[in-house]
């Protein structure tokens, strides 16, 4: 994977991999992604590290009682914004690899 490098080339290009990595998730922490429930009256608002951001509830649905519903709509939202998270999550370290590792990302 690293061609001819001595350990200490290979050491320094780790460390530089372990840095590229955090500053990603750093900029992924400033990203963010939303997951409504069909009728949009549940929403989930997740940064690109997948970490829950918001949560809102329609009014409307507090003063209804069908439990069902409202917890058929919460899969539904909170599964939009991780796929979306997901997305976001996976193209930024394709991004980063691709930046150290030429042939990598892509």
């Amino acid at each position: 994977m690293f061609g001819n490098l001595n350990m200490k080339d290979m050491m320094a290009k780790m460390q530089e991999m372990q840095g590229a990595v955090e500053e990603s998730k750093k900029k992924l922490e400033n990203i963010y992604v939303k997951g409504e429930s069909h009728d949009g009256k549940i929403r989930f608002v997740l940064d690109g590290n997948r970490k829950v951001k918001d949560v809102s509830v329609d009014e409307s649905l507090l003063a209804k009682e069908n439990k069902e519903d409202i917890e058929d709509m919460l899969v539904v939202a909170f599964n939009k914004a991780i796929e979306d998270a997901d997305h976001v999550n996976e193209n930024e370290m394709k991004n980063t690899a691709s930046g150290l590792l030429p042939g990598m990302g892509g």
